[in-house]
């Protein structure tokens, strides 16, 4: 029986959501100058002082701070070969939260300007550009991924789309849709909440397992789950209505086409791009990884965990970890 939200906060494992990964660099940058809402900053971490330069991109309502088991395994425990920037889209976390339309094109652009105020995008007028930047987008992150690969294919030494869409397909009866959409507005018991958000975003199976972050333990990962989105919902700086909403439209609003995705390969280059995604994903269905195979062509990577959900990161840590190491590898021997 899953705990309730009381029993969750009154536990001794609330108080070790945070993990020790202190970064090698840290600021805030400001992006968006001459473009609507800016200009205004991010918050950013680079964590490690290798060559290889990993960009992680987050999905909607998250923190950077969810890429945490990719920053312990790739900028901490491989720190000498790897340099992992994470940072917080534009409307959560540290970063500020510009009232004006967001979209997933703006916020690649935003990304674009933070790689070029650290350093490791050279200007646009310079002929210097190469490929060095290894891109992994999760959901709506993944969207932002898929127009930054789009805005500066020839720096994008491997594309990596993960749980992601080029465009949201209706996969539900038209009035199944409508109610979800419409229970989307009607407030309910923060208990009934967390488990339907819980459900969206991980297999069953795994949602019962034992939790085995950092001690003290919850009994399953859904209750470690809940915590972390109740530590979210009580940070009322970080992670606010406004926030949330904006980035759902830019996620919602998001649409490439084949002929764009073509586009994308082509630049990019196929068999540096790989799509990542869990049959069992009910936030974003797996006919959405579908049809990006079937789009961006033959000789992508394609990548499938069977009967596991939405956050691969966490569900399928080891694996998901592994083969993103083994595809940047690869990806690196190409340029040699």
């Amino acid at each position: 029986m899953p705990l309730k939200a009381k029993e969750i906060l009154a536990h001794p494992g609330f108080k070790s959501q945070e993990w020790d990964l202190p970064p090698t660099k840290q600021g805030r940058s400001e992006v968006a100058k001459g473009r609507p809402g800016g200009p205004f900053k991010l918050h950013w971490e680079i964590h490690g002082t290798g060559d290889v330069k990993l960009v992680w991109i987050m999905g909607l309502g998250a923190y950077r701070t969810q890429w945490k088991r990719q920053t312990k395994y790739f900028g901490h425990e491989r720190a000498q070969r790897y340099s992992s920037l994470v940072f917080d889209n534009r409307g959560m976390g540290l970063s500020d939260k510009p009232t004006c339309r967001y979209s997933t094109s703006e916020m690649a652009k935003d990304t674009v300007d933070l790689l070029e105020q650290i350093g490791w995008l050279p200007a646009e007028s310079s002929s210097s550009r190469k490929r060095n930047l290894h891109v992994i987008g999760v959901s709506m992150g993944g969207m932002i991924a898929q127009e930054l690969g789009l805005l500066i294919p020839e720096s994008i030494a491997s594309l990596s789309l993960v749980s992601t869409a080029p465009r949201l397909v209706r996969t539900i009866p038209f009035i199944q849709n409508l109610r979800e959409r419409i229970n989307m507005f009607i407030p309910r018991d923060i208990d009934v909440q967390l488990d339907e958000i819980a459900h969206r975003l991980f297999s069953d199976d795994f949602l019962r397992q034992p939790d085995t972050e950092q001690a003290p333990n919850y009994p399953t990962n859904r209750d470690r789950f809940a915590a972390g989105e109740l530590a979210k919902r009580m940070d009322t700086q970080g992670f606010t209505k406004k926030g949330f909403v904006l980035q759902a439209i830019a996620a919602g609003w998001h649409h490439k086409s084949p002929q764009q995705l073509k586009e994308l390969a082509d630049r990019v280059g196929r068999e540096r791009i790989a799509v990542l995604h869990g049959t069992e994903d009910r936030m974003l269905t797996f006919v959405h990884a579908k049809l990006l195979k079937e789009e961006l062509g033959e000789g992508i990577t394609f990548k499938v965990w069977e009967g596991k959900g939405h956050v691969l990161m966490w569900e399928v840590e080891q694996s998901y970890n592994q083969f993103l190491e083994e595809f940047f590898d690869r990806c690196e021997r190409l340029e040699s």
